[in-house]
């Protein structure tokens, strides 16, 4: 005979509501109790038929996490995050890469994987507001990222304008003061691209110094690539800035291949530093100082709430959250 819930409480010493909401997730559970219920399901082989479940509830199991750039470290690592999630709600996670692409993120959002999926994580970059709240299907939708505001829909991102401050204010506070911006968009999507380049525009006024639009370097794209050559750009208009904010790793390591290139000394001459902390950072030469979003809190918290709308679980109206973020120092901006 299997091992039921009933079994489980009676060995954490704790009620069959509680196990439940620890086993579907439902309701948060305080960590020591929830040790508790797993130690006991560990110790009695309780192994959940999630199949049988999902389709007794008229669901399939499946999720679906969209992403603008599969080949991007930051979003590979804020994936792994939601998957483990997923499993650990019992539901599996579908990757959908749009590539960036206008159609294909409006194919998403009308519900071209309505029958498949029972809810949607959704970075959106080349769709805004007017799209999402012409959506006409209501399966569930849990927005991350910058590139769609006041809707209603549960929306986790960072706080990019004071990011992007943040790091100026480090460069300023290490004596830089020629600083440059690599990544500002140049089309009017991106909003993230937007509001990094206002918290750059912002702390320089805060600093006192000024704002010199040829230190602005905008991208179309935001790769290691796109950082090289936009470096590459700046070190030929012939004024040797002595800091550079990429809009992101992959553009602050494209950065210093160019000065490297060049013969120019990180962070002697110029200091570089990025935003997002992915792993590739920790093993640049030389490593990359860079502002680290908590990639942990965006994942988890995203699929626990598109978990609890899919299974009806109480939740709070639609909230944004922004995330908090950190600097770390590296030795791109600090000598060894």
């Amino acid at each position: 005979m299997g091992v039921s819930l009933k079994d489980i409480a009676g060995r954490a010493g704790v009620s069959l509501a509680t196990v439940s909401n620890v086993v579907n997730g439902y309701r948060p559970v305080g960590e020591r109790t929830r040790q508790r219920v797993q130690q006991a399901i560990d110790e009695l082989g309780y192994s959940p038929n999630l199949s049988a479940r999902h389709l007794r509830r008229g669901r399939t199991g499946l999720i679906a996490l969209a992403i603008p750039e599969l080949n991007n470290p930051y979003f590979a690592e804020l994936a792994e995050i939601a998957i483990r999630e997923a499993a650990r709600l019992g539901y599996t996670l579908l990757m959908e890469n749009t590539a960036a692409d206008r159609e294909a993120e409006l194919l998403l959002l009308d519900g071209s994987r309505r029958h498949i999926i029972d809810g949607l994580i959704f970075s959106p970059v080349r769709i805004g507001r007017e799209e999402v709240l012409a959506r006409t299907i209501d399966s569930p939708l849990v927005l991350i990222g910058e590139g769609v505001h006041d809707v209603s829909h549960d929306h986790i991102a960072i706080d990019n304008v004071a990011a992007s401050h943040a790091a100026i204010q480090h460069l300023v506070e290490i004596g830089r003061r020629r600083i440059a911006f690599i990544g500002a968009a140049d089309d009017g999507d991106r909003q993230s691209a937007h509001l990094r380049t206002r918290g750059y525009r912002e702390a320089l006024a805060a600093a006192g110094l000024p704002y010199r639009p040829r230190l602005v370097a905008p991208t179309h794209e935001f790769g290691r690539r796109d950082g090289r050559n936009a470096m590459r750009d700046l070190l030929a208009l012939g004024e040797l800035p002595d800091a550079v904010l990429g809009y992101n790793d992959l553009v602050a390591i494209g950065a210093l291949r160019a000065l490297t290139e060049a013969g120019h000394r990180v962070p002697q001459d110029v200091a570089v530093i990025g935003i997002d902390d992915i792993e590739e950072g920790r093993f640049s030469t030389p490593t990359l100082t860079t502002i680290a979003p908590d990639k942990e809190a965006i994942g988890r918290l995203a699929v626990r709430r598109l978990v609890a709308r899919i299974e009806g679980a109480e939740v709070t109206a639609p909230l944004t959250v922004q995330t908090p973020f950190r600097l770390i120092r590296r030795e791109s901006t600090i000598p060894v």
